[in-house]
């Protein structure tokens, strides 16, 4: 008889072990697709996603979690295990509410939409003499014009068949350039790893949607990689190292490489090609790259930009922005209409700024326990910073705080994976440079660095527990990593009551647009429902709670007769609408502008009153018309929302936290 423990096994035990990291993957990605398969989004309250998720997306969490932290310690372990984790990750958190709502979310999504609409179907934007709510769009079309070639190519209706998934796509977009500046400072696949994971659940700002920033956001980090890789490096210049001829042909391709990305993103949006200006004027003061080609090359394309194509817009809008200048209390605070309200809203809103202060002290102790890195990578900590005056410089429609979060990000999530780690490890051949420095200073403190496990850990004990540099000890970095997981759920979907559109809005208001006239008025609340820019090259707008604080107390007195005042004087055959939807009321009730009693109260006067009539109705909203007759005496134009735009906004009006 043959001994059957002779022959091999069937699967060797040591790709078994390869495979083991497989497992938590694979099981947290099967809890994922059971709860997105058993969650109902019909009835959303104040929380958004957070209540409405099936327990199996938070176990999943839980699952996925773990099993990156025991895969990405484990030095043994292939380089793609990490990786894929962290894809798994972007599906979990991005993907979740492109499969789970029928409809895009984001009323600034739908508008992008309509603005690349209007250029396929227009031929172009407005032109720059038409300075007024879209201006800013004409003057910085390069996004707009990318997605309408795009719409071409796919061959699709819209933006609107594929913006669902614009936050996966934009967020795998800045995986590259990410992983790229990071591997300029390390080689420890640790740290990269699990900053780019810290990267990821702390990015709840949510400029990933449909919209320029996304992109700008992406090539920005693009020109970093760039710059912190291939400029200033050695006295070669480009190609970090090459010498003569070489050396200067390296330049000139990486100095085109640059001038593109740099035009792309100054074509594109307002506030990133500032943002990049002040991290790459950053480098050269402080003397961290001796190179001034890109900091020159951004600022002439800039400059370029803003003295031709924008000049009409930054012309009309220079009293606004000079007035912002050094008022640092007005340019962070939020103001009517931008604070959040009820218990959701409240709690929602305290889960992002939590996850964002906790992300910031992991990032000071980063800073502190790991010296070797305040060295090595001080590039890095000097872009970090650099963005902090813009606080100074502007409130960008109240969003500064929150755009200056997302561009410090990139560099907090790397120093905040460093206080999670006991030790990392930096290139090779930049350690070898800084010890021979070091020797010959007889800077002992800097030499041992490398060879002394950081600040709060000895030995194997360090692996279970860190010192976080303020006498605060934590029982292992899985609870950190655990916790700020689950955090980014409530702080990036806990407003979708606020930015669903279910399909029957979608459907109420593209009737509405099928209808209206050329030259007609829409009146509604605000500005929070879909397609509301579907036609606004011929679609006149009033949102009356932009309008006034005394006008809009007219309103709640006297809903019906001061909607009618306002509306009156459109000429036929134009006609004046009033519409109201489930997403302007959630808006209005959750950012603190009217409660729901209040604009219940406004709808009802006017479906009482004759002056108006219904237009169309479903469970999502009413559309009703000023009748003609009404107008025939009238000698007061309509009211109409007015106004240069200076910022294409987030998700909630005014910058709110989502």
């Amino acid at each position: 008889m043959t001994d059957l423990s002779d022959l091999p096994p069937l699967w060797p035990v040591h790709r078994a072990r390869a495979l083991r990291p497989a497992l938590p993957l694979l099981a947290a990605l099967a809890l994922w697709l059971y709860a997105v398969r058993h969650t109902d989004v019909s009835r959303l309250d104040d929380y958004g996603l957070v209540t409405a998720l099936h327990p199996g997306f938070w176990a999943g969490l839980v699952v996925l979690t773990a099993g990156f932290w025991y895969t990405v310690r484990d030095r043994g372990r292939p380089g793609g295990w990490p990786a894929a984790y962290v894809l798994g990750l972007l599906v979990m958190e991005r993907a979740t509410q492109a499969v789970l709502y029928p409809t895009p979310l984001y009323a600034w999504a739908w508008k992008h939409d309509g603005v690349v609409d209007h250029l396929l179907t227009a031929g172009g934007l407005q032109t720059a003499d038409r300075i007024g709510d879209m201006a800013v769009y004409d003057q910085w079309p390069g996004f707009f014009a990318a997605q309408a070639a795009l719409v071409r190519l796919l061959g699709v209706d819209s933006a609107a068949m594929y913006m669902a998934w614009w936050p996966l796509a934009s967020s795998l977009l800045l995986l590259f350039p990410l992983l790229l500046v990071y591997r300029t400072f390390t080689e420890d696949r640790r740290l990269i790893w699990t900053a780019v994971w810290l990267f990821s659940v702390a990015n709840w700002v949510g400029q990933d949607y449909f919209s320029p920033q996304s992109v700008a956001f992406a090539l920005h980090l693009g020109v970093l990689a760039v710059v912190l890789r291939r400029y200033g490096r050695s006295g070669g210049g480009g190609g970090g190292g090459g010498a003569g001829d070489s050396g200067r042909r390296g330049q000139a391709i990486w100095t085109v490489v640059l001038t593109v990305l740099v035009t792309a993103i100054v074509i594109s949006h307002q506030l990133t090609p500032a943002m990049l200006v002040v991290s790459l004027l950053a480098l050269v003061l402080l003397r961290r790259h001796r190179d001034w080609v890109p900091v020159v090359t951004t600022v002439v394309i800039f400059l370029a930009w803003c003295l031709t194509a924008a000049l009409p817009f930054l012309s009309a809008a220079l009293p606004d922005m000079l007035r912002a200048v050094g008022d640092v209390g007005g340019n962070v605070e939020t103001g009517y209409g931008a604070t959040p309200t009820g218990a959701g809203a409240i709690a929602t809103s305290w889960a992002a700024r939590l996850l964002s202060g906790c992300v910031l002290l992991l990032a000071a102790a980063g800073v502190w326990l790991q010296p070797v890195l305040r060295y090595r990578a001080m590039p890095l900590l000097v872009i970090t910073a650099a963005p902090l005056p813009m606080f100074v410089a502007s409130s960008y429609g109240s969003e500064m705080i929150f755009r200056v979060l997302m561009f410090i990000l990139p560099g907090v999530a790397f120093f905040a994976a460093a206080a999670l780690l006991p030790k990392v490890r930096t290139l090779a051949a930049t350690e070898a440079a800084t010890e021979a420095a070091a020797r010959a200073r007889g800077d002992a403190r800097l030499r041992d660095a490398d060879r002394v496990p950081a600040r709060g850990s000895t030995g194997d004990r360090s692996r279970s527990r860190f010192r976080t540099g303020f006498g605060i000890r934590v029982r292992g970095p899985l609870p950190v990593l655990l916790a700020g997981t689950l955090a980014f759920v409530p702080s990036y979907s806990g407003k979708d009551r606020v930015n669903y559109f279910p399909p029957q809005e979608v459907a109420l208001v593209g009737q509405l647009f099928d209808e209206a006239p050329e030259g007609s008025l829409v009146v509604a609340a605000n500005r929070n429902y879909p397609l509301a820019y579907a036609s606004y090259g011929s679609i006149d707008h009033y949102w009356f709670l932009e309008d006034d604080r005394s006008h809009v107390d007219e309103i709640v007195r006297d809903p019906a007769g001061t909607l009618a005042t306002d509306m009156a004087g459109v000429d036929r055959p134009s006609r004046a609408y009033f519409l109201f939807t489930q997403g302007q009321l959630a808006n209005s009730e959750m950012n603190g502008q009217l409660t729901g009693a209040q604009l219940s109260s406004v709808l009802d006067s006017v479906a009482a009153s004759p002056r108006f009539r219904l237009v169309a109705e479903n469970s999502a909203g009413s559309v009703y018309a000023l009748r003609q007759a009404q107008e025939a005496g009238g000698t007061q134009g309509p009211r109409r929302t007015e106004g240069a735009e200076a910022t294409e906004g987030t998700e909630a009006e005014g910058g709110v936290e989502r």
